[in-house]
């Protein structure tokens, strides 16, 4: 192939990497709230498993639990529930 036939290529190539860095583009605001709000859930089940592999009570490791996802998740559990 000679390098005239490789520009339409190139040209296509990088559209698509511009297409492309635009869909990577920073979350909106709303989104970013939505993110830190599931990355905060998170480290609060974290903890909360972290509590009871440390052999402390499920009730104590539950009320840690709620006072970490105050206002974060719905309900008292964060946002999670299982047969306890």
């Amino acid at each position: 192939m000679s390098k005239q036939s490789l520009a339409p290529v190139k040209s296509g190539f990088i559209a698509l990497l511009l297409g492309a860095s635009s869909a990577w583009a920073a979350p909106d605001a709303a989104v970013q709230k939505d993110i830190e709000r599931h990355r905060a859930m998170a480290a609060a089940h974290e903890a909360a498993a972290q509590c009871l592999a440390a052999g402390k009570k499920h009730d104590d490791c539950g009320k840690q639990l709620q006072a970490a996802c105050k206002g974060l998740g719905i309900g008292k559990y964060c946002g999670m529930r299982h047969e306890h």
